[in-house]
């Protein structure tokens, strides 16, 4: 995963022919992490304000349960009552923390993507660690979803060894730890074919915490330029990654809301799953 690929498509960009027609995909994300934090305070409304706070963050850690106790069944709600499926990127120890998202979700009609263990920074283990790692967060993943996860993403990045040890892993038809396009794309692992469909840190309530989104306004116009104009060159997709704990509370949601209401008035988009584009693009565009 190290060898950088600078080039990707270029000018020759493949016709998605995504179903229906569609001039655009769209990729909703939810990030399941409420209860695998580890005593961090990562993507909260305490931004640094717990940074010297000696073991367990209690402030942090109950803002982070709001994720899982209000802010997962809103965005469940807005995206329910619009019919709109999404992708449940989900640590396996959120997931067992709280045994009612799984089924929420699944009845929902969303789909399943690996998003480690707990916190993990997959950079920074041995080959050995990470590849334990994957294992009990599939064995961990499968149990509280009922099937293994269709795809894998990285907390922030994977490391050099992350792909292969995916592969070897088996069972997944895609991973998401690239930022570095806005269409599916093929990479070879060894002499294996392996499927890419990239993710986002651009169209992501992350800003919230980061300070870069003040108001809801801020996400929908923001989230909303970025489909207007992939919709208008047509044959792309676009990934949008949501938190519960951030775009969960009411004054978020409401430009969540505002943005799906968006998506629901514009014609010929195809608002679906991870797992559903990976098959798609192996369907019509093949290794």
């Amino acid at each position: 995963m190290s060898a950088r690929d600078l080039v990707g498509y270029g000018r020759s960009r493949p016709d998605p022919q995504w179903p229906g027609g569609a001039r655009t995909a769209v990729s909703i994300v939810v990030n399941l992490e409420e209860g695998a934090e580890q005593g961090e305070w990562p993507l909260t409304d305490a931004g640094a304000a717990g940074a010297d706070v000696p073991g367990h963050d209690l402030g942090a850690e109950s803002m982070m349960a709001y994720g899982s106790r209000v802010g997962f069944w809103r965005v469940l709600r807005l995206l329910s009552e619009r019919g709109l499926p999404a992708t449940a990127s989900a640590c396996a120890l959120a997931l067992a923390a709280n045994p009612l998202l799984a089924p929420a979700a699944r009845e929902a009609g969303w789909d399943l993507m690996g998003h480690g263990l707990g916190f993990d920074k997959h950079y920074l283990m041995t080959e050995d660690e990470e590849r334990a790692s994957i294992a009990a967060a599939v064995s961990s993943l499968t149990a509280s979803w009922g099937a293994p996860p269709s795809g894998w993403y990285c907390r922030y990045a994977p490391s050099a060894n992350t792909r292969r040890l995916l592969v070897e892993h088996g069972g997944f038809g895609y991973d998401s730890d690239a930022y570095d396009d806005e269409l599916p794309y093929w990479t070879r692992v060894g002499e294996r074919p392996h499927l890419v469909v990239p993710h986002t840190f651009s169209n992501n309530d992350n800003k919230y915490a980061k300070g870069w989104w003040s108001t809801s306004e801020d996400a929908f116009t923001y989230l909303r330029d970025a489909f207007d104009v992939l919709h208008a060159e047509g044959g792309a997709m676009l990934a949008v990654s949501v938190h519960p704990r951030l775009s969960g509370h009411p004054a978020r949601a409401a430009g969540l809301a505002r943005f799906l209401d968006h998506l629901l008035a514009a014609p010929d988009v195809w608002v679906t799953t991870r797992s559903a584009i990976a098959r798609h693009w192996a369907e019509v565009n093949p290794a």
